[in-house]
């Protein structure tokens, strides 16, 4: 993960900028002054960034919780998957078009165990942006999902998607080789799986983009991530012609993980570092590895034919409205 002063601060996050501005200082003061020593200060500084960084995420706004889910310096998909596991082999292409560079996946090592892992991956820099098209899979990338899921079935592993995307790509060329119908069959098939599924949205999950690798057993959000069927920009120009209202969207939306555990339409919320995952990349590729090997065990156990039923059941029961 970056470190300061390559660190990246999003408006919200100043205060805590400022506190490493005068840690640099309190340094600089140290080396032009070695009989003076700055050790405790340096130290109480430190120690007031954590205690911030927990003030700043304990009282975020669903907005402020949107922003945090695409900030520059948050882990994606390639990273947790680094983090987690060993042996690692990429798969590519969905034997028909190309491969997406969006959508990513192949078996890993998870201590000891084979688990096939996919999940839409985003860049780090302008040029990996622009191969990754920003996180938004075409139709390719879906179908190469669908294959993946399919070789893990053949093998009997179990798989992990995880979840980072602004939506599946809305361009006239993704409509012209089947967009909507990759991700429709893909939630289709998924539902059909006979290894244990896992889902884990790790930061965007908007719309077909996201349902369209989230279909599983269990569906787990991280704390600053967010799921709903259109990210609040989008909403707002819907509904208001603008983007202005964006904050008042997100606000409406209840997209934040908070609320979509309390409808029941994840099953749990993964913590986060203080301040969220882009502090410290191993705590959370740790959190998220442990959520991940005590759903297995669980899922294990329950044969085959009653978790396909149990997983219908489960999104047939999603959802409430009143008359």
């Amino acid at each position: 993960m970056p470190e300061y002063p390559n660190r990246q601060f999003l408006d919200f996050e100043k205060p805590i900028k400022e506190l490493y501005e005068q840690i640099d200082q309190a340094k600089k003061l140290a080396e032009k002054n070695a009989k003076i020593d700055y050790t405790s200060n340096i130290q109480q500084l430190e120690d007031h960034i954590i205690l911030k960084r927990k003030e700043i995420t304990d009282n975020l706004s669903p907005w402020q919780r949107v922003q945090l889910s695409r900030h520059p310096d948050r882990p994606y998909t390639l990273k947790y998957i680094d983090k987690m596991t060993t042996n690692f082999v990429e798969q590519f292409g969905d034997r028909n078009v190309k491969d997406d560079k969006a959508m990513i996946g192949g078996f890993g090592l998870l201590d000891g165990e084979t688990v096939m892992f996919i999940g839409q991956q985003k860049g780090t820099n302008t040029k990996q942006r622009q191969l990754r098209n920003f996180g938004m899979a075409n139709p390719e990338g879906y179908r190469k999902a669908l294959r993946l899921m399919k070789l893990a079935e053949k093998f009997d592993k179990p798989i992990v998607t995880l979840i980072d995307t602004p939506g599946a790509f809305p361009g006239m060329e993704a409509e012209e080789r089947g967009q909507s119908e990759a991700i429709a069959r893909n939630i289709y098939e998924m539902f059909k799986l006979k290894v244990p599924v896992i889902c884990i949205i790790i930061g965007e999950g908007a719309s077909g983009g996201a349902l369209g690798i989230g279909v599983g057993d269990k569906v787990f959000m991280m704390e600053n991530s967010w799921y709903t069927v259109i990210s609040p920009e989008n909403c707002s120009s819907i509904l208001w012609r603008s983007w202005d209202f964006k904050e008042t969207a997100a606000e409406q939306l209840k997209l934040t993980s908070d609320y979509m555990s309390k409808f029941k339409l994840v099953d749990g919320i993964i913590p986060e570092p203080p301040g969220g995952a882009h502090w410290d990349y191993n705590a959370s590729a740790e959190t998220l590895k442990s959520f991940i090997k005590d759903s297995l065990a669980e899922l294990k156990k329950i044969p085959a034919e009653k978790r396909i039923s149990m997983r219908i059941e489960k999104f047939e029961k999603m959802g409430f409205w009143t008359e």
